[in-house]
């Protein structure tokens, strides 16, 4: 783990000293300013990037502020404070019975007012600072602790989400839906986080403005919290489903391609580039809202399962096919396959093989269609 250290500098190197040292008697990289090599950027560019490659940051303020810096107006350690809030678990240490600078207690009334992923400890000496960053480097570990993955196990949730009609009733043509799983199993969202309205606001943002963009612009959509899920539906069937465990479903209705597209025998048939893109779609937007909710990579690995519903009687053509022959079309005799496709990845997997786990999901759906 990489844990970059913020302070000020001069005069205070036994502080420095001390944390590298409970750093690295944990086994850990520690991330500091006097390792940093000679490079074109500024030395508080080099930090900030520093600070941005690393797990954790260890912020320690004195008795001193430090110099303003002239672009950002405050100082290093104030901006490498910014830069790591709300992105970096922080562990703030405070040296008590100094007299502090009147800047230096009002970056501290702002650190302790943020009450999202920090943890204070007071020290008055070099050795004690030791210990306290050494017994709060464990603790932050044996909290983040990551339990086995069982992936089989993460695969038959992501298939049973899909094994319950949540229609209720209500009808319409042809559907994919979509659900991925996370491990190992933990919970990724607080209640009260998932109630927010900047989540909701943030998904819908994305959803009808982002890439892949899978709500209409001009859509109406309403949003509700089911159990332990939030849920953004839109018109026309798209639905988008986030539980607090970081659970997605999503619904993507496979005939919002025009009839000039699909032709009258595409009202009879599957096609199966929209099925791909759709998964396409549903597997780069669950990448993206999973990042969007645990950005330091809690949940490592993700299983998928797809399935296409409403769509009992319809046959399974190719777009060359389908316009070879738009007019016409088959129909299934007997129902659509009930199995969900089913694959489990790495979580990196989203982002970097995307298109091959759309065509890895389609594959088996097709050959259960055409058995």
């Amino acid at each position: 783990m990489k844990i970059f250290v913020s302070s000020l500098i001069s005069g205070y190197e036994p502080l420095r000293q001390a944390a590298r040292d409970a750093v690295v008697s944990l086994g850990h990289q520690p991330v500091m300013a006097e390792d940093f090599r000679a490079q074109a950027n500024s030395p508080q560019v080099a930090c900030l990037q520093g600070l941005r490659s690393a797990d954790l940051v260890v912020l320690i303020l004195t008795d001193r502020y430090g110099t303003a810096m002239p672009g950002s107006g405050v100082s290093p350690t104030h901006e490498e404070y910014l830069e790591a809030r709300g992105a970096k678990q922080i562990l703030l240490f405070v040296q008590e019975g100094v007299e502090r600078e009147p800047k230096q207690e009002e970056l501290l009334r702002e650190a302790q007012g943020w009450q999202g992923g920090l943890f204070r400890e007071g020290f008055r000496d070099a050795g004690e600072l030791r210990t306290l960053i050494t017994r709060a480097i464990h603790g932050y570990e044996l909290a983040h602790a990551a339990a086995p993955v069982d992936t089989a196990q993460l695969a038959r949730d992501a298939e049973e989400m899909l094994g319950r009609d949540r229609r209720d009733g209500r009808q319409g043509g042809p559907t994919l839906r979509f659900a991925l799983t996370t491990g190992p199993a933990r919970q990724l969202l607080r209640p009260a986080e998932l109630e927010r309205d900047e989540l909701a606001d943030a998904i819908q943002q994305q959803a009808m403005f982002g890439n892949p963009r899978i709500f209409d612009r001009d859509g109406r959509s309403s949003r509700s919290i089911e159990g332990d899920a939030l849920v953004l539906e839109q018109e026309g069937g798209v639905r988008v489903s986030l539980s607090e465990s970081g659970r997605i479903e999503l619904w993507l209705p496979l005939e919002r391609q025009s009839r000039r597209e699909r032709g009258f025998g595409g009202v009879f048939s599957i096609i199966e580039e929209s099925v791909v893109r759709e998964l396409g779609n549903a597997i780069s937007f669950s990448g993206w809202l999973l990042e969007h909710v645990d950005a330091t990579h809690r949940a490592t690995h993700v299983a998928m399962a797809a399935k296409i519903d409403a769509a009992d009687h319809m046959g399974w053509r190719t777009q060359a096919q389908q316009d070879a022959s738009p007019n016409s079309g088959a129909m299934r005799m007997g129902g659509a396959p009930e199995r969900a496709s089913v694959l489990d990845r790495p979580r990196a997997a989203l982002r970097f093989d995307a298109a091959r786990l759309a065509e890895d999901l389609m594959v088996p759906m097709r050959r259960q269609w055409r058995a």
